[in-house]
């Protein structure tokens, strides 16, 4: 059994993210999903972000902070899209990563715009949509990653055109490359 810290993506801690959390749980994994928004959620991914613009700098710092106190340091870190960067900068900085999957997004993890060197031994999953145009301006971080991590990357393209695929209680739900997308990280949780 793998403890899974999965962040929520910018729409907010919505019903999709809770179920999606659920059929993880279901394959026999602890999952936290600790809610970056207080609460809210938004009916589009600009009001989302207009949300995270209008809080004080480094609030969701902190709050990404108290979601990892008093939880064990072996987590698998993942984020849905908004939720990437913070599972990315856990993965980086706070020691004891067993794995990290992005999903619906990717980030670097060498290089500038990197938030640190990537650990050794630490595997990654990336998930993304083909026709995603969010997922396509991050795509050249995924393929960096598998070029960097070989064996250690998994990148899976699925064929959707819009983003937040995986979330159920949206308009853009894929139900079909959201199940593979589950199984896939299931059998990902399941090899640590």
């Amino acid at each position: 059994m793998a403890e899974v810290l999965l962040f929520h993506h910018v729409q907010g801690l919505t019903d999709g993210v809770t179920a999606f959390a659920e059929d993880l749980r279901a394959g026999g994994h602890a999952v936290h999903t600790p809610d970056l928004f207080d609460g809210q959620t938004f009916g589009s991914i600009e009001d989302g972000f207009a949300y995270t613009k209008s809080l004080d700098e480094g609030t969701i710092g902190q709050r990404v902070a108290a979601a990892v106190e008093g939880l064990p340091s072996d987590l698998v870190y993942a984020g849905v899209s908004y939720g990437v960067p913070p599972a990315l900068e856990l993965t980086v900085k706070r020691t004891g990563a067993k794995g990290l999957v992005m999903i619906e997004s990717a980030m670097p993890i060498e290089g500038e715009w990197a938030v640190g060197p990537f650990p050794d031994g630490v595997p990654l999953q990336i998930h993304g949509g083909e026709g995603d145009e969010y997922f396509q301006e991050d795509k050249p971080f995924a393929d960096q990653a598998v070029d960097l991590l070989g064996e250690r990357a998994e990148l899976f393209v699925y064929p959707v055109q819009q983003h937040l695929f995986t979330d159920r209680s949206l308009p853009a739900y894929d139900a079909g490359s959201t199940a593979l997308v589950t199984q896939r990280i299931l059998a990902f949780l399941d090899r640590l």
